[in-house]
């Protein structure tokens, strides 16, 4: 069930998307992705000009003549969303409103995605993980399942550890067709588990990757105060540490250099402050027209 608060943000999220999002994001979205994959068509013989790497090398051996692979523009597309409901993204200073974290902040991201997909006749699909895949609402073009994909990205309960690796093998598993996957995480994930940077790469390689990355003011400007006893909210482990030890990102490290680490396996990344709007950072992101590790940095 639906808590009341819930019930207000999908409807304050219905409220701006259906007023901002044809102006604000549905252009990007629509430039940014239609168009951007190919499905095989047919094959025809081979004429001087054609590109070599489109040959059909075994129709070429069994008629002994070339023949090439022709593509055509997919009308449709498959978008799945990717996004972290661990113990690390329960946390934020409250935001202009005095009530978002980055939990908050991912769900509109993503019910803002959700919605422009709606808006363009696409498949959209969900994955939420914490140390394990929660949740997979498989890809599909339906006003109800996008809905119902809306409503699972303000509801999914947010639980202990992150394991970002197993979300990412997850999706290469199930996703049959190239597609568009945006991960939404804080990418701050335990040691002790598989570095994930191989699995985002193997990823992009097959679609195209983005990475909305989520953070708090609080995490990069907590003040000096000395020691403190800090609950660590993915393992409930209780440390005593400095205040300057959780000050510029703590253990996960600086906002620029988890971007940079996204950026460096090809991924477009961008950050979105629990302070921002959501819609004009995803707006931003998706207008900008450079490649992964060109992309608009912390500040931007």
């Amino acid at each position: 069930m639906l808590t009341p608060e819930e019930l207000r943000q999908i409807r304050r999220l219905h409220v701006q998307a259906g007023r901002r999002v044809d102006s604000l994001l549905q252009g990007e979205y629509r430039s940014a992705f239609k168009g951007s994959g190919m499905e095989f068509d047919e094959v025809r013989t081979y004429v001087p000009g054609d590109e070599v790497r489109r040959i059909d090398w075994n129709v070429t051996a069994r008629t002994g003549e070339p023949f090439v692979k022709t593509f055509k523009e997919e009308r449709e597309l498959t978008l799945l969303l990717v996004m972290d409901v661990s113990g690390s993204v329960r946390f934020g200073g409250g935001g202009k409103d005095g009530k978002t974290d980055k939990r908050l902040q991912l769900a509109r991201a993503a019910g803002g995605l959700a919605f422009s997909a709606l808006r363009s006749g696409d498949r959209v699909g969900l994955l939420t993980f914490t140390d394990k895949v929660e949740q997979y609402l498989p890809p599909r073009k339906s006003r109800g399942h996008g809905w119902q994909v809306i409503q699972a990205a303000f509801t999914s309960t947010t639980l202990g550890g992150t394991n970002l690796s197993a979300a990412l093998k997850f999706a290469r598993q199930v996703l049959k067709r190239r597609s568009v996957v945006v991960v939404l995480s804080d990418f701050v994930a335990p040691t002790g588990h598989a570095p994930w940077d191989r699995d985002l790469a193997a990823l992009a390689r097959k679609h195209t990757t983005h990475a909305i990355l989520v953070h708090d003011p609080l995490e990069n400007d907590l003040p000096d105060l000395g020691l403190f006893a800090f609950s660590d909210a993915e393992t409930g482990r209780v440390r005593t540490l400095p205040s300057s030890a959780i000050a510029n990102g703590g253990l996960a490290g600086p906002v620029d250099r988890r971007l940079q680490d996204l950026r460096r396996v090809g991924v477009r990344a961008s950050p979105l402050s629990t302070e921002e709007d959501a819609f004009r950072r995803l707006q931003r992101h998706f207008s900008a027209r450079v490649t992964a590790g060109q992309a608009p940095g912390a500040g931007s």
